[in-house]
């Protein structure tokens, strides 16, 4: 590999979040990672993390820069891990290789990691910069750092809705207020999330799949994970198909479990539904670093109105269902504007015939 370094830092660092965003659809649940490395002003390897249980960035880049990584400058979205998992330290491979220095985006928040594989890089005489570019690496690995610092996953709402905040007709319909191309990214994020939301409500009354469809080969599916107080949802539902994780978070056993399904047992809230925040924290535990919630207005309004959502992601259809149709989310408890949920515009573009809007908390970092 003879590609010029492009001399600053910076641009490195760049590249290498570049490279790790190859694995947005495949590396769940560990993060994404890129790494590149840089020898007399020349790029010799890059490589980066595409899939859970494989060789980590770091590995990919020594082995494609040979004998060229000693002495050499290495520049890696996520501090390199040193501990024993399905792969051996990366510590290890970068002191055995001979490296120079390393740059490091941002440290690792797991607890296996947090600071000591920069540690040890140290001990080994291999000088270490942290903090380039950290807030893009971060954002790169948004539910990774949720699962680790918070205990509980980053929740997307997405929402399908027409012009005037409706997402179904009252009658129940709702194939397809928006357009091919909204229904397409969609299934975009379901990959990227790696992990789908809903309530047996949705289960029941529409049978959703909650698949990832339409993105190629080699595109992890992403987990199924169905929230249901009563265990009522249909053993038979397509949502339990093989070919992903599936979970059913649930107040009671239910019956009968399909098989491959997991059942979590959540706790209850004041009204004895599934406590939400105690529900996200047991997926946390069964390491689910992101969601994409896809559901109906209570689920949707419960999961505002306490705080738990991260982002909206609402697709606006140019059409109007009137004051009949069903609406966005229940939100009883807003009576008065000083008590309404306040959020900030980060992107809105025109995805087709529809526009795709994303939004965050005001408090959101």
């Amino acid at each position: 590999m003879s590609d010029p370094a492009f001399g600053a830092p910076e641009a490195l660092m760049a590249r290498a979040l570049r490279l790790a965003e190859r694995g947005m659809m495949t590396t769940h649940p560990n993060p994404r990672v890129g790494c590149v490395i840089v020898r007399d002003g020349i790029i010799v390897g890059e490589g980066a993390h595409e899939r859970a249980g494989e060789p980590h960035a770091e590995v990919h880049a020594l082995r494609s820069a040979g004998d060229r990584a000693r002495g050499a400058d290495v520049y890696v979205s996520l501090e390199p891990c040193c501990h024993h998992g399905r792969t051996p330290p990366c510590t290890d491979a970068l002191i055995a290789a001979g490296v120079a220095r390393v740059f490091v985006a941002t440290a690792d928040p797991n607890p296996k990691v947090a600071g000591q594989g920069i540690q040890r890089l140290r001990a080994a005489g291999i000088e270490v910069h942290v903090g380039l570019l950290a807030a893009e690496a971060q954002r790169i690995n948004r539910g990774f750092f949720a699962r680790m610092m918070r205990g509980r996953p980053w929740l997307v709402l997405k929402l399908a809705m027409s012009l005037d905040a409706r997402t179904a007709m009252a009658s129940g319909e709702s194939q397809w207020i928006t357009g091919e191309a909204a229904r397409a990214d969609a299934h975009r994020l379901r990959a990227e999330a790696g992990a789908v939301l809903t309530g047996v409500g949705t289960v029941v009354a529409d049978d959703p799949r909650l698949s990832a469809r339409g993105l190629g080969e080699g595109v992890r599916q992403p987990d199924r994970i169905v929230l249901d107080t009563q265990a009522r949802a249909p053993v038979h539902a397509r949502v339990w198909q093989p070919g992903a994780r599936r979970l059913w978070i649930t107040r009671q056993l239910p019956p009968i479990v399909p098989e491959g399904v997991t059942v979590v047992l959540a706790g209850a809230d004041a009204q004895g539904r599934i406590d939400l925040k105690d529900a996200l924290q047991a997926l946390a535990r069964h390491e689910v670093n992101e969601i994409l919630a896809e559901c109906g207005p209570r689920l949707a309004g419960s999961l505002l109105e306490q705080g738990l959502v991260d982002e909206i992601i609402a697709y606006v259809a140019p059409k109007l269902l009137g004051d009949q149709a069903r609406p966005l989310a229940h939100l009883p408890g807003i009576e008065r504007l000083t008590q309404a949920l306040v959020w900030r515009w980060v992107d809105v573009r025109q995805i087709g015939d529809d526009v795709r809007l994303i939004l965050q908390p005001r408090t959101c970092i």
